[in-house]
């Protein structure tokens, strides 16, 4: 994906603007950009001793120069060291009389007000728009943010996606999976819609991890033959099974980048699809029958359980079976495994609860202003989802078994 160009900041000066530049320059006799750097942090420390006097204002309930019966009172100041982004500097905390006063905008103990970045960063993961950060900052600090400001905080992830999108990979993984979730994003004024391909590996120690996204709208083999050569290219040598939804050109492209890799059509998907033609007044039972299917013990009882479910719902829903037989040379594959190993396949719960924290930035966001603005949002919401990932999948140990007997020499022992 082409980076975004960003826009050149144009300074819109004003009469006020120009009073404060000669206001610095006459008070810090700024003669150098290290001058310049040296007067904003002086700024930034008297900022923040003034947010602090009103917070304590707050905290007693009168100001500075108001009279009053409290028995708790203003007791001077205490001197702190913190770093900041302009460097190590000191600043003046207000004290009362009964230490009971908590600063907000420098808490007690914290020795680093550098972090704005971090929060920035941190908000823009939980899928806020840049209009809502700015917002939520001015609410909590009390000072302005501007939207442009935010999004060149974030542009500096930039470079981190992209070391991310190249960092090398095992040469193996058993199982992996890609899915697609859809978002709606603005395009020179025309929103379109992309979807985002999420492609999540079990590596050989049963643990999950995101090996990719993709943001496009361009399905064909030639396409996904460039997303798993990309694979290749970052050290993967083999993939035992790749389970995904009916992606165009999906299957070709397998059959040509990974030609040893069992394709696996996801069944949830399959499922989905299936009852999407069902009203609700059917829709329980029919999911019930279509277990029998994917349920049955060998592929020869599934291919009876799908002509008894085909013969009772199709003739009241004529196209919600078709794509059972179109697909079922993808499905039938999964029969040949045991209930363990057909569980990590078929249920796809580790892409699924990796698929909840995306939707949330559907919820949360109805447009992203660009591509680039979704493939942030998309990385940060992946960085927040997968710190938790620390376990192995339900019963690996057995699982790499049968994979290791069904793909004899495929897998380290």
């Amino acid at each position: 994906m082409a980076r975004e160009k960003k826009p050149v900041h144009k300074v819109q000066m004003t009469e006020g603007k120009r009073n404060i530049i000669h206001q610095l320059l006459d008070e810090y006799d700024i003669q150098s950009a290290e001058d310049i750097q040296e007067a904003l942090k002086d700024l930034l420390g008297g900022t923040i001793k003034e947010m602090m006097e009103a917070e304590m204002d707050d905290h007693l309930g009168y100001e500075k120069s108001q009279r009053s019966d409290s028995d708790d009172y203003r007791n001077g100041y205490k001197t702190k060291r913190v770093n900041s982004s302009y460097g190590t500097m000191e600043i003046e905390v207000p004290q009362d009389r009964r230490s009971s006063f908590e600063p907000k905008v420098v808490q007690k103990r914290q020795k680093d007000i550098s972090d704005i970045d971090s929060k920035i960063i941190s908000m823009y993961a939980k899928g806020m728009t840049t209009r809502q950060i700015s917002e939520t900052i001015e609410d909590i600090y009390g000072f302005d943010v501007s939207e442009g400001f935010i999004s060149d905080v974030t542009d500096k992830l930039l470079p981190q996606i992209e070391d991310w999108q190249n960092r090398p990979l095992d040469e193996i993984y058993p199982i992996v999976y890609i899915d697609a979730i859809h978002y709606s994003v603005r395009d020179n004024g025309v929103i379109r819609k992309l979807a985002a391909y999420v492609i999540l590996g079990i590596n050989t120690e049963g643990k999950k991890e995101v090996l990719s996204i993709n943001v496009g709208d361009n399905e064909s083999a030639k396409y996904w033959l460039s997303v798993l050569n990309e694979l290749k290219n970052r050290g993967v040598r083999d993939i035992l099974i790749l389970c995904a939804d009916g992606l165009t050109g999906i299957k070709e492209a397998i059959a040509a980048a990974f030609p040893k890799t069992e394709y696996q059509r996801c069944i949830v998907h399959q499922v989905r699809n299936t009852l999407k033609y069902v009203p609700d007044k059917d829709r329980k039972a029919f999911a019930t029958d279509l277990k029998t299917i994917y349920h049955a013990s060998d592929e020869s009882k599934a291919r009876e359980a799908l002509e008894r479910v085909n013969e009772k719902w199709s003739p009241k829903y004529p196209n919600s079976m078709k794509r059972w037989y179109d697909n079922w040379d993808a499905v039938s594959p999964i029969f040949k495994f045991s209930a363990a190993v057909r569980k990590v396949i078929y249920t796809t719960n580790s892409i699924e609860s990796l698929n909840a924290t995306y939707r949330k930035l559907n919820r949360q966001r109805s447009v992203f202003p660009s591509d680039t603005a979704l493939l942030k949002a998309l990385y940060l919401s992946t960085f927040e989802a997968t710190k938790k990932w620390t376990t192995t999948i339900r019963n690996w140990a057995q699982v790499y078994g049968e994979l290791s007997i069904m793909y004899e020499g495929r897998l380290p022992e």
